[in-house]
């Protein structure tokens, strides 16, 4: 449990003591101090935890914990740990270039909850399918994987400005950052999630066998 969520029980605790002491003492609440006491402990503490909750609550959604604790997203946790250094999600989260406890977030950040309105109604589709239909693997996103989520860390990087294959035409640098080449297309960082060879991969580190602590 950490700090934001002892904020968020003791907001709510001290709603309910005061709850208590109204229903015990009922008197209190007929004089003025009592009726503000009654409005603190009925409206506003519960008004305070409910926001402080979606806080807390969309916080969690950014870490990678809760992206993977979804049965359906188990093989993508899986391949974030493929020792190639041609599978693309499995290279930045091995070597660090995305931090471990908000990976899914850094390079999703435009997803359901966190994008734009057409992205949080089909946030709201995934709930509803999530328990109606029952979803199978292989996923499949929406709408094609946008540079600017690459781009958002590499942009000014020495190693992408200046790299040979983003130079080896005058326009590629430029149709990779006005969107027209996508990172993701085929003779370039092609290979990202590849769930579909799991048992055929080698995983980082040695010995690492999937297993949930």
């Amino acid at each position: 449990m950490d700090g934001m969520e002892i904020v968020l029980l003791a907001i709510l605790g001290l709603s309910l003591i005061l709850s208590a002491m109204l229903i015990v003492r009922p008197k209190m609440g007929a004089t003025r101090d009592g009726k503000i006491l009654g409005f603190v402990a009925l409206f506003m503490l519960p008004l305070m935890a409910a926001t402080f909750g979606v806080q807390v609550h969309v916080e969690k959604a950014t870490r990678t914990e809760f992206c993977l604790s979804c049965h359906l997203m188990e093989a993508y946790g899986k391949s974030l740990h493929i020792d190639d250094p041609a599978h693309i999600p499995a290279v930045h989260y091995i070597n660090h270039r995305v931090p471990y406890d908000h990976a899914c977030f850094t390079c999703h950040g435009d997803y359901t909850l966190f994008g734009d309105v057409k992205a949080k109604m089909r946030g709201l589709r995934h709930i509803w399918a999530q328990y109606t239909e029952h979803p199978q693997p292989p996923l499949e996103l929406y709408v094609p994987f946008p540079n600017g989520n690459c781009l958002h860390c590499h942009l000014g990087s020495r190693r992408f400005e200046e790299g040979a294959t983003h130079n080896i035409d005058p326009d590629v640098m430029k149709q990779i950052k006005a969107d027209k080449l996508s990172c993701v297309s085929s003779g370039c960082h092609e290979t990202t999630h590849d769930t579909k060879n799991l048992d055929k991969a080698k995983f980082w580190p040695p010995g690492w066998t999937g297993d949930k602590k």
